[in-house]
This record gives structure tokens, C-alpha cells and sequence, in this order.
């Protein structure tokens, strides 16, 4: 079939190359002309996904009319920031009843970045797909398992025959809610990690961040709707885990620099890329105060990044708290 990739960013790319393997035909949009033209030129994204090679079936184009007509599905891999402005370039082109499925992880503000798809391509079928993937793992062929998420069963079912390979595991789910605020906020938690490794602490403090974290994120999850048994699933506390420990994982990278002392836009700086649980950052702890929900970690999380309170001294606001029962 044709299908549409919207956005080349290293995921983007990965998910191309995964499903231009099956025998697709896949167009992959660029936001700019001049990023197209080296992908053609050197047929590899050697700035996103260095030494994975685009085979012949990947078109790639700056043409969102072109990339989207008579596509059997479209995937959107826009970064959260970009998100409004992809949905917007790309609704005239949407028929009604064509399927999306959006890659990204992150949020709008409190919204989820397929809301933001909805309130711009009303007409479109619009699921989700997420879960512990890196993109330079994914593109290499690295056993990967994920979650395809959808309101509707049969969408959600082609979305698992679309993407399911000998080693990229697809498993359905009706918790959109749940699957993509699994995927957005424990960017901030793994964030967190990162900061933690970066002031030299070691395997119990990161095992305690994950596990209180997984707590936070449900509780703002279920306050929101979503299942809690999906945050103990692929897309919340396998997400976390895959994003709080590697070495791969952008949070993760520019929580150890924020942790090593380097400031936010620094750290931002270094990473070179987006860094969504600094996006997310606000909006979690929005969403906390929002719906009545204890989220410390994510509230100090908040204050590092944009109150200036020192990791360390957030830290010990975390080991000093009222006592709890678990």
C-alpha cells in the first residue's frame, strides 16, 4: 500500500524504513525542501539516523499534497512543538475516513498531541501508536514492542497487521488516553533519572524515580480517564524504563547534564534535538494541580527546570516528605 510519513526526524525515518521493509510504498515528508534534498542525495538521515539506509521504496518529498494523496495510511512523526503546524499544512489534504496514526510523544499544552490532530483534521480516523522504541534500535532491526492505540478495534487491528514484523511486536489497545499519557509524561520522569545520574547517584534512586513515577503518572492518568492497568504496560512503565536508563534517550541525556550542572538551554543546547519532558514538564504539572493530583516528583521535576531550585535541594525535598504509606 501507500503510505505517508509526515515528519524525518530520526523516529519518523526508523518507522519509514521498518515499513518500507514490508513492501510499502512510503513517502516521507520534510518541513523543508533543502532536508529532502540530502535525504535523496545520500539515500540515509545522517543527521537524525546515522548509518541506516533508506531503501529504493522510500520516496522523499517536500510535497504534503503528494505524500498524502491516496494514502492508505498516515503516519504523523511531527515533534509535539511542530504538531499544530504539521495538522494545519496537512488537513486540506486529508480525505474523511483516512486513517492517521500519530508516532509522537508529548503533549499541547494539557492537550494530547491526537486532540490536536482532531480539532485540526476533524475528518480523519486518528489513532496512536507508542512504547519503548528507540529509533536507532528500531531502524537496526532491534527486537521492539509496542502498543497501537484506537477508539475503534478493526483500526487498531490493521494498524497491528501494518506494522507488525519478525522483530517490531505490535499490541492493540482502546486506551488512546491512557497509551499517549503514558508516552508523553514520563518524559519528565525519565528526565528525572537523568538528573539523578548526573549528581553520581546510583541504581536504588534511579529503581525509586521509575517506580514513584509510574505511581504519579497513573494517578494523573485515571484522574484523566485512562486505564490504570495501561501505565503498568508498554507504553507507560516499559516507556519509562527504556527512556529513564539509556544512553540513546534525549531525556535522559539532558537530565545527567542539568544534573552535572549545566543549565536548561544549555543542556537543550548540547542534546541537539527535541527534548520533550522539558516540553512536558509544564503541562504535567498543570495537569497535577489541575485535577487534585500528588505528583512530587514531577512538581520538583518542574522546579528544577523553571524555578531555579537546585537538583540537589530537590532531591532532599523528596527524601524529607510526610510519611507514607505505599
Amino acid at each position: 500500500m501507500k503510505i505517508a510519513v509526515i515528519g524525518s526526524g530520526g523516529w519518523g525515518t526508523a518507522v519509514a524504513v521498518l515499513l518500507a521493509g514490508k513492501g510499502n510504498d512510503v513517502y516521507l515528508w520534510s518541513w523543508i525542501q533543502e532536508e529532502t534534498d540530502r535525504l535523496n542525495a545520500d539515500r540515509e538521515n545522517k543527521e537524525f539516523l546515522p548509518g541506516v539506509k533508506l531503501p529504493d521504496n522510500i520516496i522523499c518529498t517536500h510535497d504534503m499534497g503528494a505524500c498524502i494523496d491516496g494514502a492508505e495510511l498516515i503516519v504523523t512523526a511531527a515533534p509535539s512543538p511542530a504538531t499544530r503546524t504539521t495538522a494545519k499544512q496537512a488537513a486540506q489534504y486529508v480525505k474523511p475516513g483516512q486513517r492517521m496514526v500519530n508516532i509522537s510523544k508529548g503533549l499541547e499544552g494539557e492537550l494530547r498531541l491526537s486532540q490536536v490532530y482532531k480539532e485540526e483534521i476533524p475528518q480523519a480516523n486518528i489513532s496512536v501508536l507508542s512504547g519503548p522504541s528507540h529509533a536507532e534500535e528500531v531502524g537496526r532491526n532491534i527486537p521492539t514492542t509496542v502498543v497501537a492505540a484506537s477508539e475503534d478495534e478493526e483500526t487498531a487491528r490493521f494498524l497491528q497487521d501494518t506494522f507488525m514484523t519478525g522483530t517490531f511486536r505490535v499490541y492493540t489497545s482502546d486506551d488512546i488516553i491512557g497509551v499517549e499519557l503514558g508516552g508523553a509524561l514520563k518524559n519528565v520522569i525519565a528526565l528525572c533519572a537523568g538528573i539523578s545520574d548526573g549528581l553520581g547517584y546510583g541504581d536504588n534512586t534511579k529503581a525509586a524515580l521509575i517506580t514513584r513515577g509510574v505511581a504519579e503518572l497513573t494517578r494523573i492518568g485515571v484522574a484523566m480517564g485512562a486505564k490504570a492497568s495501561t501505565f503498568s504496560g508498554l507504553s507507560g512503565l516499559g516507556d519509562l524504563i527504556v527512556t529513564g536508563t539509556s544512553t540513546l534517550s534525549r531525556n535522559h541525556t539532558a537530565g545527567e547534564l542539568i544534573g552535572k550542572g549545566m543549565s536548561l538551554s544549555e543542556a537543550v543546547e548540547k542534546v541537539h534535538m527535541v527534548v520533550e519532558g522539558v516540553n512536558t514538564a509544564t503541562a504535567a504539572y498543570n495537569l497535577s494541580k489541575k485535577y487534585g493530583v500528588e505528583a512530587p516528583i514531577i512538581e520538583q521535576a518542574y522546579n528544577i527546570l523553571y524555578n531555579g531550585v537546585s537538583p540537589r535541594d530537590a532531591v532532599n525535598t523528596l527524601m524529607t516528605r510526610d510519611k507514607k504509606a505505599e
